[in-house]
């Protein structure tokens, strides 16, 4: 038997080792974390920052786009430019809440699983680490964030796009091509005349590169697929695809040759649509510079990756945001922040693929941390005066629907004149204009409605009605200064006997 002093010198058992979990947690941030990270703080960001801003309000745009389904009020004109994917989106929630808050926190996750879902194709092609960055760039954008939790369409295509190209890239099988096809035919249906924009310069890329040519047929699927519902309305209310262009062309302004460059940096800051856009410069300039500075950034993307040995990767993207922001820089007369989404998700691809590249240069790496700091820094600042304005504006369709309510301007009821199409939506009402891109009415036509249910004129005070309006009774809108609404004679209902 061991001795007592045996028994004391003996060594105490060596303490229970717990497990490293640092090599898991390497792991899991290598993989879909960082991304996932980016889209929970995109999430939360559209929730905090715009959702509980806006109200109850909707846009005029959103007003279209929403209204086309609604169950409970009367669809707004839907013009010849506009596609159906943003409604067909929204549809399924407007049919069981009228709830606009309701509507914008289910767009705000939908769109971060979007954002997730896009970038999340890249992984394969950049890294997981240059993934989340991209997504980050483009997320930390006020209009990516504001448009997040918006019923437009913009930053779907964006989606859309970066979803395409990186399927196009990753092409090794049949299942892919078809994920391919399917982000096409997304693109088509949210905007006909983007899809065809994007699929130009993949068809090109996929004739230079041998590998690739396979593609070509689900290029052409998808495209085919998502402008069907299209082309069936422009003959079913147009009569055809060319008569449609030709609506579409006049609505916008003439599409043609127009340099709009100088436009669109005026618009980057806002307003939401620069339609005529008179200033000089954008609101807070020194807050736009990353506008001036992306061509740079892209240009110097494409210098390096053509030194390199994988060019694809940074050039396709490139080539398509470039091609999808030809209609907006070069062919219409106006701006809006939202219209170069598409763009700006393609271009942070191959600019977050530049920045990685110089995290083995520590100074640098360190001017760059800093420069996307203060980057997102300054959209937040930008979408925190944005967000204002917009609801300013929303709050004031809202209250004057409630002015129409308080005349006594009651569903059913036909609301025309300015803001009418908004408001008419709010107050549900159906609308009509006898003028402008939104026509849809002959004065005739809109006094033979009048005759039958409760109508108003919506002008802005001290301005004097149309000539055949002159004989309708004025109404100052209690909850909406600054509007006037002209209500025409109330129509007369004949009452049945009960039998």
């Amino acid at each position: 038997m061991p001795t007592q002093s045996a028994q004391q010198a003996a060594p105490p058992p060596p303490p229970e080792r717990r497990p490293d979990i640092r090599p898991g947690i390497r792991s899991a941030l290598g993989g879909d974390a960082w991304l996932a990270i980016v889209t929970a703080l995109y999430c939360i960001s559209q929730l905090v920052l715009v959702v509980t801003q806006l109200g109850h309000g909707l846009g005029w745009d959103e007003s279209v786009y929403v209204s086309q389904y609604d169950p409970r009020n009367p669809a707004v004109f839907f013009s010849a430019p506009r596609s159906r994917g943003t409604s067909v989106l929204t549809a399924p929630l407007i049919a069981v809440t009228d709830s606009t808050v309701v509507l914008r926190i289910a767009l705000a996750v939908l769109s971060s699983a979007a954002l997730y879902a896009a970038f999340r194709v890249w992984r394969p092609l950049v890294g997981a680490r240059t993934t989340a960055l991209a997504a980050l760039l483009f997320a930390g954008l006020w209009i990516t964030v504001l448009s997040g939790a918006m019923a437009m369409p913009n930053l779907w295509v964006a989606f859309g796009a970066v979803g395409a190209v990186g399927w196009f890239l990753r092409d090794t099988g049949r299942g892919r091509q078809w994920w391919l096809a399917g982000c096409v035919a997304a693109v088509a249906l949210f905007r006909a005349p983007d899809a065809v924009w994007l699929v130009l310069p993949l068809g090109v890329a996929a004739l230079v590169l041998r590998e690739r040519r396979r593609t070509l047929p689900f290029l052409a699927a998808g495209l085919v697929v998502g402008l069907a519902q299209w082309v069936v309305e422009a003959y079913g209310r147009w009569g055809g695809v060319p008569e449609r262009l030709r609506v579409s062309s006049a609505t916008e302004g003439d599409m043609g040759l127009h340099l709009n460059l100088g436009t669109a940096w005026r618009a980057v800051n806002g307003p939401l649509l620069c339609r005529p856009c008179t200033a000089g410069s954008p609101m807070h300039p020194e807050l736009a510079l990353w506008w001036l500075a992306l061509p740079l950034l892209a240009a110097t993307a494409v210098y390096v990756a053509l030194r390199g040995r994988r060019p694809a990767p940074t050039l396709v993207p490139v080539a398509c945001a470039a091609a999808l922001s030809v209609p907006y820089l070069l062919l219409i007369g106006y701006s809006a922040p939202r219209f170069l989404l598409p763009s700006y998700a393609l271009l942070s691809l191959p600019v977050a693929v530049l920045l990685r590249r110089l995290r083995h240069q520590r100074h640098l790496a360190i001017v760059a941390v800093a420069l996307v700091a203060l980057q997102l820094t300054s959209q937040i600042l930008v979408l925190h005066l944005k967000v204002a304005s917009t609801a300013r504006t929303n709050a004031r369709y809202v209250a004057a629907a409630r002015g129409l309510h308080a005349m006594g301007l009651t569903p059913p009821c036909l609301v025309t004149g300015s803001r009418a199409l908004p408001i008419a939506y709010a107050a549900g009402c159906a609308s009509a204009q006898t003028k402008g891109n939104n026509r849809s009415i002959t004065h005739a036509e809109l006094l033979h409605r009048a005759g039958q249910v409760p109508t108003a004129l919506l002008m802005e005070s001290g301005h004097r009605p149309p000539e055949y309006a002159r004989d309708w009774t004025p109404y100052e809108l209690p909850h909406a200064p600054g509007w006037t609404a002209w209500r025409a004679p109330i129509p007369c209902r004949l009452e049945l006997p009960r039998s």
